[in-house]
């Protein structure tokens, strides 16, 4: 068929996977993604050819799903959360000039922004940002920057790989920057293994989320002015009250 779905499976778990998404997949002849995406779907397709590759590797991923398509197959590129949202679908549609042949659709789904949001409350209900702190593709100058701009716009800020082995204290580092702007009983918030076993989640202040320590599979929320706690949920009113 020629073809590439470019799938976003959302935090992981089988419930939270789109219709629309799960079609993708029983369409495709291959599933391509990076093993650990792979892993999850796979007791779903014990029997479906797979493509993998380790983080890193993403460049030679999207070609090889697209190789495969241009054979006449049709293939699953998966992605976690949301396609378009740190996921495949901007370098596979970057390399698609080289492969007039093969047509793309782009699946998406609940990217951890919204999924993780979810088990928080309402942290993003009115303006937000979604910011990565790794710094393997943008420069921490240009992370940097982007903090103290989103903090001085007071939005609700989101924060994607906010740690890991070789980036231990980034979250410490962002907190430091956030601060300059924001005070430290500011509302946060974090989830761990958004949709997955192992679930956790925490609502504290900025003050305090300067001191914890979590890792590549944690989403960070920053509140606003106006986020609050509210029965243990973190609230960012959208100003409805105040119509009233």
């Amino acid at each position: 068929m020629n073809k590439v779905y470019v799938v976003g499976i959302g935090p992981g778990g089988a419930d939270q996977i789109t219709p629309r998404a799960r079609e993708a997949m029983n369409r495709a002849e291959v599933l391509c993604g990076y093993t650990v995406y792979i892993d999850l779907v796979r007791p779903l397709y014990p029997d479906k050819e797979v493509f993998t590759t380790p983080m890193t590797r993403e460049r030679e991923r999207c070609r090889r799903c697209l190789e495969l398509a241009r054979s006449g197959r049709t293939v699953a590129m998966l992605c976690s959360g949301d396609a378009g949202v740190y996921g495949m679908a901007g370098p596979l549609l970057q390399l698609c000039p080289e492969f007039p042949e093969v047509e793309v659709e782009v699946v998406p789904g609940a990217t951890a922004a919204l999924s993780g949001g979810a088990v928080l409350g309402a942290p993003l209900m009115h303006d937000f940002c979604v910011i990565s702190l790794s710094d393997l593709l943008t420069p921490w100058e240009t992370i940097e920057t982007r903090l103290l701009c989103a903090a001085r716009g007071d939005f609700s800020i989101c924060l994607y790989n906010p740690s890991s082995k070789k980036r231990a204290d980034y979250l410490r580092r962002a907190c430091d920057i956030l601060l300059r702007e924001k005070a430290p009983g500011t509302v946060c918030g974090w989830v761990r293994n958004i949709g997955r076993e192992g679930q956790e989640r925490r609502v504290l202040t900025l003050a305090e989320l300067r001191e914890e320590t979590v890792d590549m599979f944690t989403t960070v929320f920053i509140g606003s002015s106006a986020t609050r706690e509210i029965n243990g949920w973190m609230v960012t009113p959208r100003g409805y009250e105040a119509k009233e």
